[in-house]
């Protein structure tokens, strides 16, 4: 895509706040672990807004919207993201961008990862690439927002100025961002209205009043010069049993925190009745404009607080290793339980579940095979390299020339179909010129040849070859047979006496993926270099029906085309030439779903179906 003009050094746009009672765009934002501030989805940003305007105090579950995002709640008086299950707070904030910049369009930018995922840039990085795409630069550098990359438009692509890595871009129209009129307060918090209603009793809402509660106890401890503090009082003659003195312990924020040697009795009942009670009441409401937490997460505690005389109402709230020695790593219940202790407030701390990674043991001669699945192990060894297939061939394989096309944009170059394509002058392939446009076979979705050609191209990085696959870039619907880049490993499989929570009258099919260290060859991210596998084995499981044994079938041919693992970067660790998932979720919890990655889950296999159709795994291709 040839553009004229020279390329530009582009100042941050986008980050102020307009002028008020004017039109602007609303994107919200999480603050990561490396102190950027990372944008919400466009639909993500619309479902908070919808709450936020029936509540300005209340809670967003994030998992109605986007089932990758179940673990997490938004607390919008506290201002903080909780991820239930590590317990991790982030801030986040309600940022304003102008109509006309790329969220207002619907415009996404993103880069392609070595695992081949695309990840969205910052939104100021994204609002720069729109601006000067729009202005027609042929390059952008970086430099100025503090990142070392250049873009080229051209070739749709980053590349380290250091390094000199190229990674691939992509811009995608999706849903605008929700627009908002009317003035707003320059500030990231605001003034919240009083809730009239009566507070929710059930146990996901007192965990996150409370949150709530312990973040206003805290701004106001913050505020004010508390004296040393003073140990409580001894419980009263003829308290409940297993209570304890408090003594004081460190200090958090400024006020004492209160260890106690063993947990409190979980709470005595309310009287039949009796209204619920909402811990957000023991902290009294905050002054307006002083709702937001300062305090970036994760947050750590080293020490488990609990009260000697528990009062009725107040939340049993679990925590992680309550007797142990070392620092508590707590839950997001946990959490609130000593946010709550750090202000003076009564808690009552309980044991939290453990998740139930593995079944019971299991004979070997209670182990049989799936029935309608042929064998018990399937094993994958290295790649041998082909002749590389020629690009052009695979794409007139899968594609019919349009001689009329509509007057509409090829995805690839965003040149117009009834011109030439982007890549003129740029990519010469004999007997493809630049003008020929084609039609794939099942999607029917138009593109220029050249397009195309350079595309499957760019696809891999030599000296791999390419599989002959294609896979459409406006559907993702794959032609061929495509192939990753998983190691060697050994894949088992087989029928254990158990049965999953949701699946009561039905035995369970274990996976087990053993994948040993090795060297990572040239279709890895660092030839030559060697690769670290963790968790190896790995026990996967699915239900015994019809669709359990439909998903085991259709992993088997994954894992024989090596898509179920590559190498990467860990997202848990941080860890780089890793053995590391592939984009199919697998369930590794067998008696619980505490982590996500468990049973029950309705709408698991279903999931992992469609995952599977997207790596281009079928009944239909599986047979072919």
């Amino acid at each position: 895509m040839s553009r004229p003009g020279q390329g530009v050094m582009m100042p941050v746009n986008g980050l102020g706040f307009p002028p008020q009672n004017v039109a602007r765009v609303v994107v919200w934002e999480w603050l990561n672990e490396h102190n950027r501030w990372r944008p919400y989805t466009a639909t993500v940003c619309h479902h908070i807004e919808n709450v936020l305007k029936e509540d300005a105090r209340g809670s967003v579950v994030l998992g109605q919207v986007d089932s990758q995002l179940v673990p997490y709640i938004i607390d919008l008086q506290s201002m903080h993201q909780f991820r239930q299950d590590t317990g991790t707070m982030r801030p986040v904030r309600r940022n304003f961008y102008d109509p006309s910049s790329a969220p207002g369009k619907g415009i996404v930018w993103e880069w392609e990862s070595d695992g081949g995922a695309w990840t969205a840039y910052d939104m100021d990085i994204c609002i720069t690439i729109q601006n000067a795409y729009e202005k027609q630069h042929p390059w952008l550098d970086l430099s100025s927002l503090g990142f070392c990359y250049l873009i080229y438009f051209n070739s749709m692509s980053q590349m380290n100025r250091q390094t000199r890595r190229r990674r691939r871009l992509r811009r995608r129209l999706d849903l605008a961002y929700p627009l908002t009129v009317g003035s707003i307060p320059k500030s990231q918090s605001w003034p919240v209205g009083a809730n009239s209603g009566q507070p929710c009793s059930c146990q996901q809402c007192l965990l996150v009043n409370s949150t709530r509660a312990a973040s206003n106890a805290i701004l106001a401890s913050q505020r004010r010069k508390a004296p040393p503090a003073a140990p409580p009082p001894l419980p009263p003659p003829g308290g409940p049993p297993g209570t304890h003195a408090v003594r004081p312990s460190a200090t958090f924020a400024g006020t004492a925190l209160w260890a106690a040697p063993a947990a409190c009795p979980t709470e005595p009942a309310q009287p039949p009745g009796a209204p619920p009670r909402s811990p957000s009441a023991l902290s009294g409401a905050p002054a307006p404009g002083q709702n937001n937490l300062n305090r970036p997460g994760p947050q750590r505690a080293t020490s488990v607080s609990a009260r000697a005389s528990i009062p009725p109402g107040v939340p049993a709230l679990p925590v992680k290793n309550l007797n142990g020695t070392g620092p508590v790593h707590p839950a997001l219940a946990g959490m609130t339980g000593i946010l709550l202790c750090a202000a003076g407030l009564p808690v009552c701390l309980t044991r939290a579940p453990k998740p139930i990674l593995h079944p019971p043991p299991v004979s070997k001669s209670d182990v049989k095979p799936v029935p309608g699945v042929p064998g018990v192990c399937r094993k994958t060894k290295k790649k041998h390299l082909k002749k590389s297939k020629n690009p052009e061939d695979v794409v007139r394989r899968y594609m019919q020339k349009v001689k009329n096309p509509p007057d509409e944009d090829c995805t690839i170059c965003m040149e117009r179909l009834v011109t030439a394509s982007g890549y003129e002058g740029v990519l010469r392939h004999k007997g493809v010129r630049p003008e020929l446009v084609g039609r794939l076979g099942r999607c029917g979705h138009m593109y220029h040849l050249l397009c195309l050609v350079a595309m499957y191209s760019n696809g891999n990085k030599p000296p791999l070859p390419q599989d002959g696959s294609l896979q459409c870039p406006t559907c993702k619907a794959i032609y061929g047979e495509k192939t990753g880049t998983q190691p060697p490993g050994k894949m088992e499989f087989h029928l254990i006496p158990h049965s999953l929570p949701g699946f009561a009258d039905t035995q369970t099919i274990r996976i087990v993926y053993d994948i040993p260290t090795g060297i990572q060859g040239p279709e890895h991210p660092n030839p030559g270099k060697k690769f670290t596998a963790r968790g190896f084995p790995r026990h996967c499981y699915l239900p015994n029906n019809e669709k359990g044994r439909k998903v085991l079938r259709l992993l088997i041919t994954a894992w024989e085309r090596r898509l179920i693992f590559t190498i990467g970067t860990s997202n848990t660790t941080g860890e780089s030439d890793t053995v590391v998932w592939n984009e199919i979720h697998h369930k590794t919890e067998f008696g619980s779903n505490l982590t996500g990655h468990g049973y029950p889950d309705a709408s698991y296999l279903d999931n992992v179906l469609a995952e599977l159709t997207a790596q281009g795994v079928s009944e239909a291709t599986a047979k072919a």
